[in-house]
């Protein structure tokens, strides 16, 4: 999508930001107290985790800059192939997105590939385990799947017709929050949030983790249980208290609902994949 081609499982800069966006990955993880006291990015050994990301952000950086390059030189402006074209074209016109910048088209190009990589096959990896967990829950998946998909391919509509299903994706998302701790952020103005004062530009750490696994929202919180996600109706509650799996506001995941898509078809394929069930 971002690239326009689909890279062969041994292509050497497909083998490359993969091995790139899983190591900043871990590093991110394993760097979170520099996040929340960021004067140890100072001490040595324990800002090593933190230099090593951004030594991989920097490479990943760069391949993304050459990609740019490459497109802009095979540029077919009547004819765009991918995410990287329409931002090529739109960069060439100026006065219609406002402050637009080849930087900005590499920041949101990196985002798609972070974003996009782990996330969705850990949150699958996720769901196949809670699928064996609980096999009562799989037998249903199963029966949903069935009734509404048989033996054809799946489609985006029939999301829509699996209540079921997107019930177990949102449990999953809850349960195993892909973030514990969402990516940093900054005040722009003095702000007072619930009694107290936030200066300007000071940094802001949303605890995921905490908010999906309050027990005053989620009763059992350590739980496995989809039914949290529906109605009496059996329908999907689309809107719950305490669940911000791709954080909120101005800022949130612009990948949110080609993820959730994605999550969708590939639960939807997986059944198909293994029909002799168990």
């Amino acid at each position: 999508m971002v690239f326009g081609k689909r890279y062969d499982y041994e292509d050497e800069t497909f083998r490359e930001l993969l091995e790139l966006v899983r190591s900043v990955t871990f590093q991110l993880g394993a760097g979170q107290m520099i996040s929340v006291f960021p004067i140890l990015r100072f001490i040595p050994i324990v800002n090593r985790a933190g230099i090593k990301a951004w030594e991989d952000v920097y490479k990943v950086q760069n391949l993304l800059f050459e990609e740019i390059s490459r497109h802009r030189e095979h540029l077919d402006r009547e004819n765009p192939r991918d995410f990287l074209d329409f931002c090529l074209l739109e960069l060439e016109r100026q006065e219609k997105v406002d402050g637009l910048t080849e930087e900005n088209v590499m920041y949101m190009a990196q985002n798609l590939f972070f974003a996009g990589t782990d996330t969705s096959t850990n949150a699958l990896r996720w769901s196949l385990l809670y699928m064996t967990l609980n096999p009562d829950i799989q037998d249903k998946v199963q029966r949903e799947l069935d009734a509404v998909v048989g033996n054809s391919l799946p489609t985006l509509s029939h999301r829509s017709q699996l209540p079921y299903v997107n019930a177990c994706l949102l449990e999953v998302m809850r349960i195993r929050t892909l973030l514990p701790v969402a990516i940093p952020h900054a005040t722009t103005q003095e702000v007072k949030v619930q009694g107290y004062d936030i200066p300007k530009g000071t940094q802001v750490l949303l605890n995921l983790y905490s908010l999906h696994m309050d027990p005053a929202y989620w009763p059992d919180p350590d739980r496995f249980d989809p039914e949290r996600f529906l109605d009496a109706d059996g329908n999907v509650i689309s809107k719950t208290e305490s669940f911000l799996p791709f954080s909120a506001g101005r800022r949130v995941c612009f990948g949110e609902q080609l993820g959730r898509m994605e999550l969708s078809l590939h639960l939807q394929d997986a059944r198909g994949r293994s029909s002799t069930k168990h």
